[in-house]
Order: structure tokens, then sequence, then C-alpha cells
């Protein structure tokens, strides 16, 4: 490879934030390997199809979101990133300017593992107000965002496979 080229997986990596820009989460979703792992402050241990469900949902409720990256780095077996993302927080109309960094690990052309990592008490500053101010740096809290997001990746998986049934 040229000094020049871009190594394949920088290139996975550009390619993967270039979707998340214009919210294209079905081609976010092509980034992973079956087998893919993600995880972070608020969507923990994600496994298999979760990952590019959960790029899906997000992407789906996005009304203002803009999303830049950089520093993006990449080899054979790893590489990272950094991003940052301005939206507003669905559940409660506030601004949000979240700034991450991510990790990863490929196989096979694809992305084996993705951990981002944030501050969770800024982050839920800025999303939750108050209650986040106050107990942001809790793991109640964090426990309570994280159930929650499960719950709506739950929910929207069934959806998307058409399983979903409204018990009345």
């Amino acid at each position: 490879m040229s000094d020049d080229a871009v190594h394949p997986n920088a290139q996975l990596i550009e390619d993967f934030y270039a979707a998340f820009a214009r919210c294209d989460g079905a081609a976010m979703a092509t980034a992973y390997a079956p087998d893919a792992t993600f995880s972070d402050p608020a969507f923990p241990g994600l496994t298999g199809d979760e990952p590019g469900a959960m790029w899906r949902l997000l992407t789906s409720q996005a009304k203002d979101l803009r999303v830049e990256h950089s520093a993006v780095q990449a080899d054979d077996t790893t590489g990272s990133a950094h991003w940052e993302a301005w939206y507003t927080f669905s559940k409660t109309g506030r601004a949000v300017h979240n700034v991450i960094d991510a990790q990863f690990t490929f196989k096979d052309g694809k992305i084996a593992t993705h951990v981002d990592t944030f501050d969770f008490h800024r982050w839920s500053k800025q999303a939750l107000g108050m209650p986040g101010l106050l107990l942001g740096w809790t793991g109640f809290l964090r426990g309570k965002v994280q159930q929650q997001a499960r719950n709506g990746l739950e929910i929207f998986m069934h959806m998307e496979k058409g399983n979903w049934k409204v018990e009345g």
C-alpha cells in the first residue's frame, strides 16, 4: 500500500460516519460483522444484529442530527476515531452536544467490536436537565437510561421483524 493509500479499515470507518452524517442507519449496519459487539454508556453489551439495529433506531428518530468525525486511524486489526454529535434529545426536547471517542477491532473487512466512550454525566446534564445534573454521576441514573435504551431497542427490533403485536 502506498503512503497515500487509505487503509481499507480506515475507509470502512470513514464510510460508517459518512452514513451516520446522512442518517443512513442501514448503511451503518452493513459495516458490522454478523457476530459484532457494541458498547457505550447508554447501550452496553450489544451483540449480533443489535448494533446495526441500534443505529437504524437512532437515525430513524433523528430530526436535527449533525455528526462530524475526525482522527480516523486503522490498521489490519484495530482502529479509532473521534466524533461529535449535535441533536435534540427526543424524550426531553433538550439540545445535546456529545463528544465521543470510538475504538474498533476488525474481522474480514467488517467491524468486529466497537466501543464508544463519552462523559455520561456531561451528556445527562444536557439531555435530562436537572435530574442529569444531580444524578448523572450515579449508577442509578445510568442504569435507568440503559434500561430505557434497551427496551426501546427491543421494541424497535420486534417492529422491524414484523413481530410486534399490540395486546389489548
